[in-house]
């Protein structure tokens, strides 16, 4: 089993990430649309930016292991993650609207469904883009 993690310990790792960011993602989500009762949009776009800082955080300590210190190199990864993320919330906010305004779909199922593609393009841009390894040579 030790040997299996070792070998696939991102995917893991990325995997039990996404799925507590996708709860927060979801839970935030429930909260504003279902319990408040604000429009699902406003409360998806709140559940996109808490989702996105706590993965920021989650991903470049724990998946990707990135232990940058430097300023500029925070910054840029933060600028980078953020903005990728933004990215996909604006296709999360399109689908959602898509689904809810022209399929009448119930809010929460619409949810669920566009987090699927949401997770698969943040994976892609966070280890192909963000918190890629860099040749540290000169």
């Amino acid at each position: 089993m030790k040997q299996l993690y070792s070998k696939y310990h991102q995917w893991i790792d990325y995997i039990f990430v996404g799925v507590l960011t996708t709860i927060i993602n979801f839970g935030v989500f429930f909260l504003f649309d279902t319990i408040v009762g604000i429009s699902y949009l406003i409360a998806n776009a709140l559940s996109i930016v808490v989702a996105i800082l706590f993965a920021f955080y989650m991903n470049k300590k724990f998946v990707f292991k990135s232990r940058t210190t430097d300023r500029k190199v925070l910054f840029r990864e933060f600028t980078l993650f953020v903005g990728f993320r933004l990215g996909s919330g604006f296709y999360d906010m399109l689908s959602m609207w898509v689904l809810v305004a022209y399929f009448s779909l119930n809010t929460n199922v619409s949810k669920l469904l566009t987090e699927v593609v949401v997770v698969l393009l943040n994976y892609g841009f966070s280890k192909f883009i963000v918190f890629r390894k860099r040749n540290t040579h000169a």
